[in-house]
């Protein structure tokens, strides 16, 4: 946890942004594999993480607005939850931790709450993400379980979302470190990556290297040869003379911030001559996006930098055809580019997704609706404290081209028969974190090997 007064200035600021009513903050309760004693490793929820730092299942508070009060709720563990748990601090003693010096039972939730029903009180409350807490929902507000994310509290969102978009000297910290600890799992994985390693194995070893920093993975690993997919959590090839092998993964700290990096490496050490001519085109496109990084510049054109970048290049390689400029504007681009080239991040690491895109990424407007626009998570102006991704890509993915080609789209753009020769191809990825300052941006954490010399120096290194 940090400092108590971290969390207190937090609520202080929630307190004045929202105003009135109850704020209420549900905690995660630890969710079962296959049977209630054997569950997944715990994760909080990351807002209540945000206000309160307690790191235990079964927790709930509330923040009274009009009286500037906070109070946790929960049962302390009895001797049989002891015998299995070992000792556990009483819920009073964590609280303090988090300076707050009020607490109360679950059962004194559940009162309290009704007591503010009947007077009438708002009682706001964020969009739940897990079924148990959408429950409690319905047992202390008496909401519909189908209508609690549409019920949630839209002025409570907006204050917290922008509170935690804007990160604190103690959150950079710790987004640093999560992407130090990144860089060395992605090194890892090169080091293993030749013909005949399994996707499976390599996945582990960066695994291994995240628990071994003292905290765990932010996201399911993505190691795979079928690149072109974009979110494969598949390991199940080995790796053959000429594959791409691309690795989407980070590190999260033990107080649950986020690391996100993606790497692209050739199995055989080397890149073909085809290989490193796209590398080259994405790499190109991943620095214009990131040099373009500043207060007050719209992720939006950030993002379109990186789609004229990638249209241009690919231009040049024979791919596309026409003005790349028209050719990105009616979005024939997303054939090879159907994301966003990033979103922001934080104790999340697509940070706040469960508090809903249009605020987190769009202040209340509308997303896009074009293809591979319609998947930017960020199209804000940015502001010294924010922290985003910068991942463009290029995909070949058959089954969109199959279709595209057979509906006859963007045929003054697209160089369907030059395609054609890379539908086996995959993908190529290539991903930093970015906090915004006051006058640009810098990287977070340690440089990568980023370069195609940078990358194949790795695996030349690996193989002596």
């Amino acid at each position: 946890m940090f400092e108590p007064r971290i969390y207190k200035e937090r609520r202080k600021r929630l307190l004045r942004a929202v105003g009135s009513g109850l704020g209420l903050f549900l905690g995660n309760e630890e969710s079962p594999m296959n049977y209630p004693d054997n569950t997944f490793r715990f994760r909080q929820d990351s807002t209540f993480l945000y206000y309160f730092g307690l790191d235990r299942p079964g927790l709930a508070a509330v923040m009274d607005f009009d009286e500037g009060t906070a109070t946790v709720c929960g049962d302390d563990y009895t001797v049989d939850d002891i015998v299995w748990r070992g000792p556990q601090p009483a819920i009073r003693e964590m609280s303090r931790r988090a300076g707050v010096d009020r607490t109360g039972t679950a059962d004194e939730l559940a009162g309290r709450l009704k007591d503010a029903r009947r007077a009438g009180r708002r009682i706001h409350f964020l969009p739940p993400y897990r079924a148990e807490n959408a429950l409690k929902l319905k047992r202390w507000l008496g909401l519909n379980p189908d209508r609690a994310a549409a019920a949630a509290s839209v002025d409570l969102i907006r204050a917290v979302v922008e509170q935690r978009a804007v990160k604190g000297p103690e959150e950079i910290a710790e987004l640093d470190r999560a992407a130090d600890i990144s860089t060395d799992m992605h090194v890892a994985a090169m080091r293993m990556v030749r013909p005949g390693v399994a996707e499976a194995e390599i996945a582990a070893e960066v695994h291994r290297v995240a628990l071994a920093a003292g905290g765990d993975i932010s996201f399911p690993i993505i190691a795979s040869v079928r690149g072109e997919t974009l979110h494969n959590h598949d390991h199940g090839n080995r790796l053959k003379r000429g594959d791409l092998f691309l690795l989407d993964a980070g590190a999260e700290t033990a107080l649950h911030y986020a690391g996100d990096l993606s790497s692209t490496v050739p199995a055989s050490g080397t890149f073909t001559g085809r290989q490193r001519e796209i590398y080259d085109i994405t790499l190109a496109a991943h620095e214009a996006a990131a040099g373009a990084l500043r207060p007050g510049v719209n992720h939006l054109d950030v993002h379109l930098l990186a789609c004229r970048t990638i249209a241009w290049g690919l231009k040049e390689a024979g791919l596309m055809k026409g003005d790349p400029e028209d050719a990105v504007q009616a979005g024939a681009h997303a054939l090879f580019f159907p994301c966003g080239v990033g979103h922001m991040m934080g104790l999340d690491v697509h940070d706040m997704e469960d508090l809903g895109e249009v605020y987190v990424g769009y202040e209340g407007r509308p997303k896009y609706t074009q293809f591979g626009l319609k998947s930017l998570r960020l199209a804000r102006p940015h502001k010294p404290g924010f922290v985003v991704t910068i991942e463009p890509g290029i995909y070949f993915i058959p089954q969109l081209i199959d279709q595209w080609r057979a509906e006859g789209k963007f045929t003054d753009f697209i160089v369907y028969d030059k395609v054609e020769k890379y539908r086996t191809f995959g993908g190529i990825r290539n991903e930093e974190d970015f906090v915004i300052t006051p006058r640009g941006s810098r990287r977070l954490g340690k440089a990568k090997p980023k370069t195609a010399a940078e990358v194949e120096a790795v695996l030349a290194a690996a193989r002596k």
